[in-house]
């Protein structure tokens, strides 16, 4: 698979990238500037912009100007979704929800500093979803 480039506006670029190194498993690529960083985890490019900065955190043509928050997201696959949590939940991280159970595993959203959403992802073992109860 080729690598995949993902861009998230964030507020401050600096408060991120310990988020996603150290929390999320990402390494620092580049950081030339302080509006912009790029990091990777796999062969996930993830690119952050600061508001305002160069590039892609500059107004558009109307006088736009980017921000964070949001729902579209980046999905991260964890193999223990429950522990992952834990000690997401022990850094101080924000969730916007609690495990939600899904047709192909289970998953969480947790903000980024900025408000951005990431989804942290279990799928199910080998055997499939676990039994859904009956309705009577």
């Amino acid at each position: 698979m080729s690598k995949v480039s993902v861009r998230y506006i964030v507020s401050d670029v600096d408060a991120a990238i310990p988020f996603y190194t150290e929390r999320l498993g990402f390494k620092v690529d580049m950081h030339p500037a302080p509006g912009f960083a790029r990091l990777s985890r796999g062969d996930l490019h993830l690119l952050l912009n600061r508001p305002g900065a160069g590039g892609a955190g500059q107004a558009t043509s109307d006088a736009r100007i980017p921000e964070p928050g949001g729902w579209n997201r980046i999905q991260l696959e964890v193999e223990d979704l429950a522990a992952t949590v834990d000690a997401l939940k022990q850094a101080g991280c924000r969730f916007r929800s609690d495990i939600v159970l899904g047709n192909g595993g289970k998953q969480i959203l947790v903000d980024d500093p900025s408000g951005n959403p990431v989804e942290l992802f279990e799928p199910f073992s080998e055997g499939g979803p676990p039994p859904r109860p009956q309705r009577s």
